[in-house]
């Protein structure tokens, strides 16, 4: 059968001696490689001035290596030439680069902030990651209507209104809203939908809405819940407390019972918000807390989101790319890339001394565009805060090595079972999805040690096998991930060797490859096919043709004869030879989840491809015509047939369509005539 790449050996006393041995292996090989490092460093130090700015390291590929900033540009690159000086991780480095790219700044406050922004971006191998998929939600109050909508926003803020957060999860974010609704009774339906309103909805039934859509409240007792909302979101919920309070006991003074019940309603609700926050933040504002762990060569970074004094959630970052790299370098690191998507508060707190401290706090500064403060809490409630926090961390990390540990276990187990030489580092899942052939769409899913790799998703619209052949569809699929990575590797052997040939002249090459990093220049260690000996048969055959079927394991999963009802499914090896699993096996509830989670991304990418299929107007075929002229064609003739029909002086006198596009639409119509 198909073999893991070579050189890659299994070692039964598991993947912790595996790993350190394919370090150093990978050490040794890279030592002819370090003149060339340097020399590319050398040459770029010649050019350089003493200003601050942003370097990258690249590869022979142009790839990015590192992304660094500095002070002093010159001063700092230069000491990557210093060999012995280098720890181990970053002589890897140098011994990987080919070239630089530099970016100059105005200050180093800016610089770290690039630095950061280009982290992100470039995700580099050798820089400390932030790896973490889903961004943080927020609460929005938008300022964009006479009756301001509260709603959950994930994203850019581009809307107009007044954001609070981030809120941690879906879930804290979700909690909070609905105990708004009640206390405040802001509607949270779109606009659309407000303004086709002739009754109140269900909403308004229950108690979270005050129903403006139907005139059951006016505009300025309108204005008067949304100050209310503002004051209790920005801190001031004990004077919001206050005032309800004083309102329920005058309607029961007035013997308005109905009126105080839902006042003390809705200070139930203010009460279970402020009850939900399990962490005494009184009297600290807007801050955030980050708190680091480290165990067993891995860290976790704890983060407390303060808001108003209350709080709004926390949630455990874990970073990668951290061996060698000092631990309060890692939480600084940390933060500077969460807070490219997060505005920073005035008060963070941190659980130690920061490296260039001083920097960090004018650089989140900068960003936030007022002054924020770092601090390390020392005593009283601040310094129990932070003790919570480092605690979180501690069990946060707990729990991660333990989970590691079970995925490690789970690999070795795979391994075991499909007869690979070494646990998969990075596996592809692949299905298709159609009707009768049409709206045909692949999908490949990727999933390495620590879980689903989301980012590196990808989606094929099929092209060529438009009918009802899953054959051919898999063929094209695996025809145009793996060709791709035959270009790539080409192309890398032709940049070498003109740089081979070009390094005669002295000169510094400081272009690179604007594709950039890419999924599809990395073979998988595990390829596995949802479907049996045809699509597996189709697949090796694209391999071989590739020239690449000896380098990666092939595995078809097909549902067993009473169609997976039992979980009888049988693996299908390119040799012929077939497998099962018990019912009850953790190692089948893997590969299922791995199954079910291609099916869940090719039928969603199948179902947007239908809908937007339906929603389609043959008007949208005609180049150089937009929505807005789209739109008044379709307007003044009613359907997209009568504009086809139509002679070019019934064109002309559309509203809003000049006679050059009447022209294009008639001639694109009429072409043939």
């Amino acid at each position: 059968m198909a073999r893991t790449p070579a050189g890659t050996p299994h070692d039964p006393r598991g993947a912790e001696r595996f790993n350190e041995e394919r370090a150093a292996y990978t050490v040794a090989s890279a030592q002819p490689d370090l003149e060339g490092g340097v020399q590319a460093i050398r040459e770029t130090v010649k050019v350089l001035k003493p200003v601050p700015g942003v370097y990258r390291m690249l590869d022979a590929r142009g790839e990015v290596l590192y992304v660094g900033k500095a002070r002093s540009l010159k001063a700092r690159v230069a000491n990557y030439t210093q060999i012995a000086q280098l720890s181990g991780r970053l002589q890897r480095m140098v011994s990987q680069t080919r070239a630089m790219e530099i970016v100059i700044t105005n200050s180093e406050a800016e610089a770290l902030l690039l630095e950061a922004q280009l982290i992100k971006r470039f995700r580099p191998p050798f820089n400390v990651l932030l790896r973490d998929d889903k961004s943080f939600p927020f609460i929005l109050l938008r300022a964009d209507h006479a009756f301001p909508r509260i709603q959950k926003h994930r994203g850019a803020r581009r809307a107009k209104g007044n954001y609070y957060g981030p809120f941690a999860s879906a879930g804290s974010v979700n909690t909070t809203l609905n105990a708004l609704q009640k206390l405040f009774l802001l509607r949270s339906c779109t606009d659309s939908f407000f303004n086709n309103r002739d009754r109140p909805c269900l909403l308004y039934q229950i108690k979270r809405c005050s129903a403006p859509c139907v005139g059951r409240i006016d505009e300025p007792g309108y204005d008067a819940l949304v100050r209310q909302a503002k004051d209790f979101l920005s801190g001031k919920s004990g004077a919001v407390q206050a005032d309800l309070e004083r309102q329920m006991a005058e309607a029961a003074q007035n013997l308005d019972f109905e009126t105080a019940a839902m006042l003390r309603d809705r200070l139930r609700a203010a009460t279970f918000i402020q009850g939900s926050q399990a962490i005494n933040a009184q009297g600290l504002g807007d801050a955030d807390v980050f708190a680091l762990a480290a165990k067993n060569g891995q860290m976790s970074v704890q983060s407390f989101f303060i808001r108003g004094g209350q709080n709004w959630g926390h949630r455990a970052l874990f970073p990668r790319h951290t061996a060698d790299v000092d631990e309060a370098q890692v939480l600084a690191d940390v933060m500077l890339q969460f807070y490219e998507e997060v505005p920073p508060p005035p008060t963070i707190l941190v659980d130690r001394e920061l490296p260039e401290a001083e920097l960090i706090e004018a650089a989140l500064s900068e960003l936030a565009g007022r002054k924020v403060r770092l601090s390390v809490p020392e005593r009283g409630d601040r310094r129990k805060l932070m003790a919570q926090a480092q605690r979180n961390a501690v069990e946060a990390l707990e729990r991660r090595l333990a989970e590691t540990g079970t995925k490690a276990k789970m690999n070795r187990e795979l391994a075991e079972f499909l007869e690979l030489d070494a646990p998969p580092q990075r596996i592809e899942v692949y299905d298709n999805s159609h009707i009768q052939g049409s709206k045909a769409v692949g999908a490949m899913i990727v999933a390495g040690p620590e879980g689903f790799e989301k980012g590196q998703y990808r989606k094929f619209n099929i092209r060529e096998a438009q009918t009802n052949d899953d054959f051919a569809m898999m063929r094209e699929v695996m025809t145009r991930r793996f060709r791709a990575w035959r270009d790539e590797e080409e192309s890398s052997v032709r940049v070498e060797r003109s740089r081979d040939t070009d390094a005669s002249d002295g000169s510094l090459d400081f272009a690179r490859d604007e594709r950039g990093k890419s999924h599809d220049t990395v073979l998988p260690d595990l390829i596995l096919i949802d479907g049996g000996k045809g699509q597996l048969s189709s697949v090796m055959r694209v391999l071989e043709e590739i020239g690449i079927d000896d380098d990666v394991a092939v595995i078809g999963i097909a549902k067993g004869p009473h169609h997976g009802r039992e979980g009888r499914e049988v693996f299908h090896f390119p040799d012929g030879r077939e497998k099962m699993l018990p019912v009850n096996s953790p190692l089948l509830f893997h590969l299922q989840n791995l199954r079910d989670e291609v099916h869940r991304f090719v039928i969603g990418a199948h179902r947007a491809k239908r809908s937007k299929a339906i929603t389609a107007s043959p008007l949208d075929e005609i180049p150089g015509i937009g929505p807005a002229r789209k739109r008044a064609l379709l307007l003044h003739f009613g359907t997209a047939s009568k504009v086809r029909a139509a002679a070019l002086e019934d064109l002309q006198r559309a509203p809003g369509v000049s006679a050059t596009v009447a022209r294009k639409v008639y001639d694109f119509y009429h072409a043939g005539g």
